[in-house]
């Protein structure tokens, strides 16, 4: 059988708590269609995540480290790897999240079809949902999802995507890596696929300053892409998400009060990237972590 020979790629900056999980996770996938040929880790760190990734080198020529010498963003890391990879297939992970054991094979397989560029998993949070900002985490990518869900064919990318190795660079200086790596293949003539079977675990944000850091910027950063190339991705746009909502809305009072919170810091968050791309004039490509995030 031919195989789908995939290199992947993790961005990663301090990422100690997770980056052996994560690393452990992509060398016991299981995979048919699938040949995973490089593990590269383009690293900006200053904590353990270096040495960690060393450690797990020795054991797997499959897994490279790639150094930056300066923090210059996620998006100038995802250059590094687009320069060094060589698969026929380029998997972007983050770096703080988990995947489950099919889901490079999941997320790959579609590229069975010619007709496929990108691909984009689904992000399961891992929060506990007693708590509000749990709940919150939820909400989101379940929005996410339900949005992907009614039309494969335009989903929105995130957390975990792959693509054919046809892009060369993206800019440096955007935000939104995943939304412009999606106008990139789009442009070439590709089409988008959902692949919702490709579950990767994330955490969300603890606390909801974390939170507004987080959506404030990735708004701001779809602005800038609009802007630049006149291109939305599909989460932009509000009827989507007005279309799906009732299937993520609880019965109880206390899941609709969740919602109702949820909604709301939602719409500040982007208020408040709106205010920081037209008033601020600022454009947050590189960013400060959201501390709570960053173990699954």
């Amino acid at each position: 059988m031919l195989k789908i020979n995939t290199s992947i790629g993790i961005c990663a900056h301090n990422e100690e708590r997770n980056i052996g999980k994560l690393l452990d996770a992509l060398l016991g996938q299981e995979t048919n269609v699938v040949s995973i040929i490089q593990i590269l880790v383009v690293s900006y760190s200053t904590d353990a995540t270096n040495e960690i990734v060393e450690k797990y080198k020795r054991r797997d020529s499959r897994i490279e480290l790639v150094l930056q010498k300066k923090r210059e963003g996620k998006a100038s890391a995802v250059n590094l790897f687009l320069k060094e990879a060589t698969g026929d297939v380029l998997v972007l992970e983050s770096a703080d999240t988990l995947p489950k054991k099919s889901t490079i094979e999941k997320l790959v397989e579609s590229f069975l079809d010619s007709n496929v560029g990108m691909t984009g998993g689904r992000p399961i949070p891992t929060n506990s949902r007693r708590k509000f900002m749990g709940v919150v985490s939820y909400l989101l990518w379940q929005l996410h999802h339900e949005v992907s869900a009614a039309d494969v064919e335009n989903p929105k990318c995130g957390e975990i995507i792959a693509f054919r190795n046809i892009i060369k660079n993206i800019p440096n200086d955007t935000a939104v890596d995943e939304a412009w790596i999606e106008m990139a293949v789009r442009k070439k003539g590709f089409s988008l696929r959902y692949a919702p079977d490709a579950v990767v675990y994330n955490h969300g944000p603890e606390s909801i300053s974390d939170f507004l850091k987080q959506r404030r910027r990735i708004h701001s950063g779809h602005l800038h892409l609009k802007e630049k190339v006149g291109y939305e991705v599909s989460t932009m746009k509000v009827s989507k998400i007005l279309k799906v909502m009732p299937r993520v809305i609880g019965h109880s009072l206390k899941e609709l009060f969740f919602f109702v919170g949820a909604v709301f810091l939602e719409v500040y968050g982007r208020f408040l990237g709106a205010y920081d791309f037209y008033i601020k004039k600022r454009n947050p490509y590189v960013w400060d972590m959201a501390a709570s995030t960053k173990e699954v």
